[in-house]
């Protein structure tokens, strides 16, 4: 009998699967990174990095996204447990990152450079799994906070190595993880707008208490082992730590109304939240919350400069591989003229951005140490935290369409990247925040406008078009500002002066001068892919490209 099924077309000049590579041992500006910073983390950004080209770990990510956490309010008994549940993909991609040292490498390390170091992680996990990029920066960030001494135990937790899923109280743990609940309905970014209550209970060996009454409109990783809030005290808003369990083993008094539904980030779960006199430890003084808040936000901020620069590291991994494999028009896609550029002028834009992110972290490795450096981190986080997070989104986009339709599919890791590159924008102050704290950063101390200047001043002579930049930007920052309506014209100048400094300092000197004659000159268009056609645009494509195994 003649079988119906017949084939009717072969498979061919697909793209090959992007596996086989390793985030650190093939990345050429991340290996100079650490030769200058850290070079006693390789080995172990090497182990980690081999993750990222895995296709079982690959296989994790993957899965974490399709199979959204779950929101279990009670037990099958009628028990209120508020809990949410993940798919075990989540708690495989958890415990892989904590064994690394992504939370927890800047504290536990004697050797020099911790930041810097830690951030080489967080960079390389960033191209595994976004979502538990979350609360592994969070828990990072959280250390300092838990500095008074009743807090000792949660710091030999957050620091171990270890995750531990188990809901129980810290004490009953080998490992735990840290969220922040701060922002309400009313106030959005606007801190000062808290209406979330704290009434003093007692004072107690462990601390004093508060009893924390209110709503939070979103609270990610609401199922941390402890986790940092604001709320109002008879002094002002205070910054209070609740643990998620109390010693009893019963859950502490917050009920989760709901999870969000979002756009991206699917893997990781946040949620609106009604603490019912929560209990919760006084952390910094009482009325001093915000400024407590801020102190824990200049890690996380650092971590979301860190973080996009390698979710855009990823997609430009993604958009190389898969232009090099296919062919069209008798060439691979790469070798297309127009291709070469776009992707050339991808590479400058990942390597500009991973080199401010990462003077960033030297600076805040160094700020015990040096006045000057540390006036450097004062105003370069919430700069590289705008512009990178900013930039990710349209580079993103691009890299997508590098792959055609097959970039927009779910099948392919694009799809997710292009949902999670608008989040960190967002996430830990919005862009407006940045450029506001910049300004203020300038206003509050002329030394850190100074301390800036000097920084990005040391680039003269180096190029003409970066001259004459840093001379408008000198004659911006000169000028007496009465609002911020300016705020992202100037932190976009000054983005462009620190990226161009650290490309002269570490980078090819190609990618110096084309940066300096697409980006300073004028000598570029709207989008991606503008640069002047040159000889040298496949040598820096080949710069950006990663081995196979």
């Amino acid at each position: 009998m003649h079988s119906l099924a017949q084939p009717t077309h072969q498979v061919l000049n697909q793209a090959r699967l992007a596996v086989g590579w390793n985030a650190f041992s093939d990345d050429a500006v991340l290996q100079g990174v650490v030769a200058r910073l850290a070079p006693w983390v390789a080995e172990q950004a090497a182990a980690l990095g081999a993750h990222a080209g895995d296709e079982a770990t690959q296989e994790l990510a993957r899965l974490a996204n399709i199979f959204s956490p779950e929101l279990k309010t009670h037990d099958r008994f009628g028990n209120r447990i508020d809990w949410v549940e993940f798919h075990p993909a989540w708690h495989e991609l958890m415990a892989l990152a904590f064994k690394h040292g992504v939370p927890s490498l800047a504290w536990t390390t004697a050797q020099p450079n911790g930041h810097a170091a830690r951030g080489v992680l967080s960079y390389v996990w960033n191209q595994i799994e976004q979502g538990t990029a979350c609360p592994t920066g969070m828990t990072y960030a959280a250390f300092p906070g838990l500095a008074q001494p009743e807090f000792a135990l949660w710091r030999e937790r957050i620091t171990s190595g270890l995750y531990d899923r188990r809901p129980l109280p810290v004490s009953q743990k080998t490992g735990a993880t840290i969220g922040y609940a701060m922002t309400e309905k009313q106030g959005g970014s606007d801190l000062r707008q808290t209406q979330t209550t704290a009434r003093y209970l007692e004072d107690t060996p462990e601390g004093r208490v508060y009893l924390i009454t209110g709503h939070k409109w979103f609270f990610s990783v609401p199922q941390s082992d402890g986790f940092f809030t604001l709320a109002q005290t008879e002094t002002g808003v205070s910054c209070l730590f609740a643990p998620g369990f109390l010693p009893d083993g019963s859950r502490n008094r917050l009920q989760i109304q709901r999870l969000k539904n979002k756009a991206g980030n699917r893997s990781n779960a946040s949620c609106e939240v009604e603490f019912r006199e929560c209990l919760g430890w006084l952390v910094g003084e009482e009325g001093a919350g915000i400024k407590e808040i801020l102190s824990h936000a200049h890690l996380t901020r650092l971590d979301f400069a860190i973080g996009s620069a390698g979710l855009m590291r990823q997609a430009l991994t993604l958009a190389l591989n898969h232009t090099q494999s296919r062919r069209g028009f008798g060439l691979s896609l790469a070798e297309q003229p127009m291709m070469t550029n776009i992707l050339a002028d991808l590479a400058i834009d990942s390597e500009a951005s991973t080199l401010m992110a990462f003077r960033v972290a030297a600076a805040t490795d160094a700020m015990e140490t040096s006045e000057q450096e540390r006036h450097v981190a004062r105003v370069a986080t919430p700069l590289a935290k705008f512009w990178n997070c900013k930039r990710a989104a349209a580079f993103v986009v691009e890299a997508l369409e590098c792959h055609g339709g097959n970039g927009f599919i779910e099948e392919n890791p694009m799809a997710r990247l292009y949902r999670e590159a608008p989040l960190n924008a967002i996430w830990e102050g919005t862009s407006n925040m940045m450029c506001m704290d910049v300004l203020r950063s300038f206003n509050r101390d002329p030394r850190t406008k100074e301390a800036f200047m000097a920084e990005v001043g040391a680039a003269r002579g180096a190029n003409r078009a970066l001259d004459r930049w840093l001379d408008r930007l000198g004659t911006e920052v000169a000028k007496p500002r009465n609002d911020d309506g300016h705020g992202r014209r100037l932190a976009n100048m000054m983005a462009y002066a620190l990226q161009a400094s650290e490309l002269l300092e570490h980078a090819d000197a190609t990618v110096f001068e084309t940066f300096c004659r697409s980006r300073l000159d004028a000598d570029w268009g709207y989008v991606f892919g503008t640069l002047d056609p040159s000889p040298e645009l496949a040598a820096i494509v080949k710069r950006a490209s990663v081995a196979r195994a």
